[in-house]
């Protein structure tokens, strides 16, 4: 037995339980995982509101690092004693250990910590596929990003300013301002103080940008087809106020025949090959010192609610874990 969060039904961060479920032994490509540290993420919340529909009951978070403790059949990639970690589905990262498909592991660089790669796989492969893969940023371009003193936030900001990428970054607060210009955006815009659009247009001396990526959603999405230039890509890649809602495509049309796409990281590393390539990035980008992981929130496992409370509040920032 160990214990772990289990959701018996969806809505607020009380839905959540902390309790000993049966662990039993890995099957046929799979291993047991014990948990040194876990994720927390957007999109935890996303799964636990209902959102993102999925049969209950059920675990909660995609995201971890730890020790492999034992192997099932067939299984080559990691043995027993590999430091580990991952992102993505199946969700249920919330856990002291949990058994898994070994295929979503990788190993773990000695010079990276488990509480690093806890808080940094699931924002860090996001931040790698969005810049090379969903829209490759060759140095030199302008982008907005929203939230840019989030997790994923102060990555790019990082990220963005290693390749020679200026970046744009929207934030809530003077506070959050300053941090996500410490950490490498170029020009940093509260939006409860300026409008984004039209600072935007400022900064580009009216030309707009290539490419918006947005993860606020609802809030943000229209005003950030405003700030594209002609043929530029919408990227929006979360829903923190609520998801976009239908909408024309004669909004594209109107606006210079704009592109949109809402990816997702399970679809970027649902092959091995691209996990590993992108991991490796991801790897020699904070191994370079290029790229810093700021856990600025620690919780212990037990206390989920209130992570999940403070997350949606907005009162976090950089990356945030989970202690079992």
């Amino acid at each position: 037995m160990v214990k772990a969060v289990r959701m018996h039904s969806v809505g607020g961060p009380d839905v959540m339980v902390y309790e000993e479920v049966e662990l039993g032994s890995p099957g046929p490509g799979e291993v047991l995982v014990r948990h040194k540290a876990c994720g927390l993420n957007y999109i935890d919340v996303y799964f636990r509101t209902g959102l993102y529909p999925q049969a209950l009951p059920s675990g909660l978070g995609m995201e971890g690092a730890g020790v492999v403790e034992a192997v099932g059949d067939g299984v080559s990639y990691v043995a027993v004693g590999d430091r580990v970690a991952y992102a993505g589905r199946p969700i249920g990262a919330y856990a002291e250990a949990r058994i898994m498909p070994a295929d979503n592991l990788v190993r773990l660089p000695d010079s990276i910590s488990f509480e690093t790669a806890a808080a940094m796989m699931l924002q860090g492969l996001t931040v790698q596929y969005l810049f090379h893969r969903t829209f490759p940023l060759q140095g030199g371009e302008t982008i907005l990003f929203h939230a840019a003193a989030g997790g994923v936030g102060l990555i790019a900001c990082q990220w963005a300013r290693a390749i020679g990428v200026t970046m744009i970054g929207t934030v809530g607060s003077d506070e959050k301002a300053a941090l996500a210009k410490a950490h490498g955006c170029t020009h940093v815009i509260n939006y409860n103080k300026e409008n984004f659009v039209e600072r935007v247009k400022e900064i580009t001396e009216g030309k707009g940008v290539p490419v918006v990526y947005d993860s606020i959603g609802k809030d943000t999405f229209i005003n950030s087809l405003d700030c594209l230039a002609p043929l530029g890509m919408m990227v929006s890649f979360g829903s923190a106020s609520g998801p976009v809602p239908p909408f024309s495509l004669n909004e594209l049309a109107s606006r210079s025949s704009l592109f949109i796409t809402r990816p997702s990281l399970m679809s970027y590393t649902a092959k091995r090959n691209d996990l590993e390539t992108m991991a490796a990035h991801l790897f020699s980008m904070v191994e370079s010192g290029k790229v810093k992981i700021d856990i600025h929130q620690r919780y212990p496992l037990s206390e989920v609610a209130q992570a999940h409370r403070d997350l949606e509040a907005r009162k976090t920032t950089g990356s945030t874990i989970l202690i079992p």
